[in-house]
């Protein structure tokens, strides 16, 4: 079964990814991770308030918006 996904949580997954990429290009300091950290921790609030209003598995849900940010099928055409 096919997992509907808002279009919100594959907002904030991508801001997720984008300063995880942004914190990977620097050395460790706190303040250069603590945008991928907030990122992620919005992200994860939003997959337990979605996945617990729809009655669904977090895990699953967490997983296929991963699936479509970092492997996104092919445009068509």
């Amino acid at each position: 079964m096919a997992i509907d996904i808002p279009e919100d949580l594959i907002m904030l997954e991508r801001s997720a990814v984008e300063e995880q990429r942004k914190a990977l290009t620097e050395p460790y300091t706190e303040e250069a991770w603590a945008p991928w950290r907030e990122a992620a921790a919005k992200f994860q609030a939003a997959v337990t308030a979605h996945a617990e209003a729809a009655g669904m598995s977090q895990s699953e849900l967490e997983m296929a918006v991963k699936k479509a940010v970092l492997l996104p099928k092919p445009e068509d055409g």
